[in-house]
């Protein structure tokens, strides 16, 4: 069985995300006044329409706006990358 982790290391995020060929976004239409970046989400290749391309700094001032943290899975059970993540709150860590 492979674990779950969380962190909130902005270094170890975007290496997570890179590896596996990702980039930090946002999901259309829901940033407010223009200057809040939205409900967050990795965009993995090919590119979604439904996501914006954030720059990290704009993704992490977001992630840290929000208080979130990142629960990731490095291994699926049978040995292979995973892709798995979602963002928590940091409460709930």
């Amino acid at each position: 069985m492979s674990q779950g982790k969380t962190t909130t290391d902005h270094e170890a995020i975007r290496k997570w995300v890179e590896e596996r060929g990702g980039h930090p976004a946002t999901v259309k239409g829901t940033e407010t006044g223009g200057e809040h970046a939205g409900i967050l989400r990795v965009d993995f290749d090919p590119k979604e329409e439904k996501l914006d391309t954030l720059s990290w700094d704009e993704f992490f001032e977001k992630f840290e706006e929000a208080d979130l943290a990142f629960l990731h899975q490095d291994k699926t059970a049978d040995g292979k990358v995973s892709r798995f993540h979602k963002f928590v709150s940091r409460s709930q860590q």
